[in-house]
């Protein structure tokens, strides 16, 4: 509980008692205050030259008791609305517009910000990367320039997903509790894709939703091509995630038939893939052409994906370390990647 403020009266005697020569301790004993207390005022005397109560820089907060309360509900639950601890507000008694709302929990340092979209990550699946993770820091760069690295995505025509906020603190982006967990879907147009450090590879457009026959198939007429094309070698390490048309029995008896080395790749982990930041680039060179229609689509992303720089597919495979560290970092939780 806050101590009383010591009357001007009290605090005048105690200056007074200092003015005539008595030292802290004595002036402590005699009026029976803390010396904390005493030497609090005389400081203020010597600064202000005042015993009185100076005014304050700006109004109190009004949330100074429920503040608490309501940083607490922000941080059990970072995507509560500002309305619902509005209403919070009135609930326990101090009923608060909403900027009184937002500045309190802008002084705990709790900002609002647009959650990110991450996979829905298990205690098995944290293992499982973390696992990986460990196993594969070690691995030369050598190797890694020998993996064909993989993955579908979609490209929309018009808009972007939709944006939530949460509230949270600097440097907690990608904290599960900040962010939105996520599942592959189908989208307006599907692409297929592979890249290594030496350059890009083929990118196949899917049409229609895709079967793993048709899987199969992308990699007897693409896979090995790019692997030529871009002179991996035979024994090149072909990189794919666990979508159960990648898992299935023909894909697998495919990549067995010609021999290839797969890595094994840990559940929900598309951060860990630098393919993820190429689909980012081609993206937003697609969506700067706004193309009109699916057809026009289709084109630009062919016609920027040859664009993209083979510097710039070394660099990203030269991260693969950077991601493995992050991963082993956050024990196997989401990233920044």
């Amino acid at each position: 509980m806050k101590s009383k403020e010591l009357s001007v009266d009290l605090r005048d005697r105690i200056v007074s008692r200092h003015k005539s020569g008595e030292g802290n301790r004595k002036i402590s004993a005699a009026l029976k205050f803390p010396m904390s207390t005493v030497a609090t005022i005389i400081c203020k005397w010597k600064k202000f030259e005042t015993t009185r109560t100076l005014p304050r820089a700006s109004r109190p907060s009004k949330l100074s008791e429920g503040r608490r309360t309501l940083v607490r509900e922000v941080t059990k639950n970072p995507m509560v609305t500002v309305s619902k601890l509005q209403r919070s507000s009135v609930e326990i008694g101090e009923p608060s517009i909403r900027t009184t709302i937002s500045a309190a929990i802008h002084q705990s340092g709790l900002f609002g910000r647009v959650a990110r979209r991450k996979p829905l990550l298990s205690k098995r699946h944290m293992a499982a990367r973390l696992e990986f993770a460990k196993r594969h820091l070690k691995d030369s760069q050598t190797m890694r320039n020998k993996i064909l690295w993989s993955d579908e995505t979609k490209i929309e025509l018009f808009g972007v997903n939709a944006r939530l906020h949460v509230w949270r603190k600097p440097g907690t982006t990608h904290h599960q509790g900040n962010t939105i967990p996520t599942v592959k879907h189908g989208g307006n147009i599907m692409l297929w894709r592979c890249f290594s450090a030496a350059g890009i590879g083929r990118l196949v457009r899917i049409k229609g939703k895709m079967t793993t026959a048709m899987y199969r198939d992308i990699l007897d007429e693409n896979l090995l091509q790019s692997a030529l094309d871009l002179r991996l070698g035979q024994r090149f390490i072909f990189q794919q995630d666990n979508d159960l048309k990648h898992t299935a029995k023909i894909s697998n008896e495919w990549l067995q038939d010609n021999s290839l080395n797969v890595l094994e790749w840990p559940r929900q982990s598309p951060d860990l893939n630098p393919i993820e930041h190429l689909w980012r680039d081609l993206k937003m060179a697609v969506h700067r052409r706004f193309p009109s229609n699916l057809m026009e689509l289709e084109r630009c992303c062919k016609e920027e994906w040859a664009k993209l720089a083979k510097d710039r597919c070394a660099k990203l495979v030269a991260s693969y370390s950077k991601r493995l560290e992050s991963v082993i970092t956050a024990k196997g939780a989401s990233t920044e990647y």
